[in-house]
């Protein structure tokens, strides 16, 4: 009973929640999708290749940093596979019986999501290792001498794993994924096109320019480009415009602290407490969340890697540090003491 219960718990039969107000702006197909092109001509020689042999997909594998679309093509491939999709989450799993509820009552060729599958434990992560290589789930009932193992045969199923942490996905999980993807951060162009796409969805008028601005400010994720284009297109509705312009834009952005590069009030502060508490570094990353009130994860996933492809901060052994490029945006003037070091 306590299994059932778990199972429909764990069994959403909607988008995320942290996707939900974007459902109607997400592609359905890869045809409707937007960048990250050499995984799309990947998926697309797979995804034929499975239908032709009448299989499932292999198990498949997302990572990236948040926002890049790896939820959305998990949908994508379940749409071209033309098979049923279960969505859970990591922390959702925390025992090998809420595994084994979703597992048996996964369809024949259907696909399992799981989002942020480095944090299943390790005690679920195992029992998954026989589900996806042999498609058959071992339980052991009762302890002791008395302990018992069962074997329970699976229909042959596609797992679709997303992480932002693919580094702390043990080698052994990471091994049993057929097929790997690393998503990228995406260029202006490829979000102007998303941001004109959602405009026309959402039935607001905007200029080119003011597309190719909101482009340039997006952190080259299609989640934030999406985003802005909601939040700016609040402003103009509020102030009467019709057409969302540039200057629109600008104003709009401006008074949501999002300056010319996309760095928001959150990266200003770990920006400026790497150079003002900390001479520009080394300093650790718990050190800096403490300094700014944030949680060491949530700089990590969110902040980090935009900052370090903007080259505004390099990791080192020792820690994080700012370059010359991050002094110059802050405008802040990089001086040395009378032993030439940095101050």
């Amino acid at each position: 009973m306590t299994i059932k219960k778990k199972a429909e718990i764990l069994e959403p039969k909607k988008i995320p929640e942290d996707l939900e107000n974007e459902g109607s702006l997400r592609p359905q197909l890869l045809s409707e999708y937007v960048g990250q092109d050499k995984i799309k001509e990947n998926l697309k020689v797979f995804i034929k290749a499975a239908k032709q042999r009448n299989e499932p997909l292999e198990h498949l594998l997302f990572y990236g940093p948040p926002g890049l679309g790896k939820t959305t093509l998990s949908h994508i491939v379940a749409n071209e596979m033309k098979v049923n999709i279960r969505c859970s989450s990591g922390p959702l799993i925390e025992r090998a019986g809420d595994l084994a509820a979703i597992l048996t009552n996964v369809e024949p060729n259907s696909i399992l999501f799981i989002d942020e599958i480095h944090r299943l434990p390790s005690i679920v992560e195992e029992v998954l290792y026989s589900a996806m290589e042999d498609y058959k789930l071992d339980i052991i009932i009762g302890k002791g001498p008395s302990a018992k193992t069962i074997r329970i045969n699976l229909p042959k199923f596609t797992l679709v794993g997303a992480t932002t942490r693919a580094g702390l996905i043990t080698s052994a999980l990471r091994d049993r994924f057929g097929i790997t993807f690393r998503m990228n951060f995406y260029p202006a162009k490829d979000l102007a096109e998303i941001i004109r796409r959602s405009a026309k969805i959402l039935k607001t008028k905007i200029e080119d320019s003011a597309i190719l601005e909101i482009a340039a400010r997006s952190r080259g994720t299609p989640r934030v480009a999406n985003r802005l284009l909601k939040r700016v297109r609040d402003f103009g509705q509020v102030q009467n415009k019709e057409v969302i312009t540039k200057d629109v834009v600008n104003s709009s952005l401006t008074a949501l602290e999002i300056d010319d590069k996309g760095l928001d009030s959150l990266d200003i502060r770990v920006l400026e407490v790497i150079i003002r508490n900390y001479n520009g570094g080394p300093v650790g990353i718990e050190s800096i969340a403490i300094a700014v009130g944030e949680e060491a994860d949530t700089i990590e996933d969110v902040c980090e890697p935009f900052l370090i492809q903007l080259g505004f901060i390099i990791r080192t052994p020792q820690g994080r540090k700012v370059t010359d490029d991050a002094y110059k945006h802050m405008n802040i003037e990089r001086r040395e003491d009378s032993q030439g070091r940095l101050i």
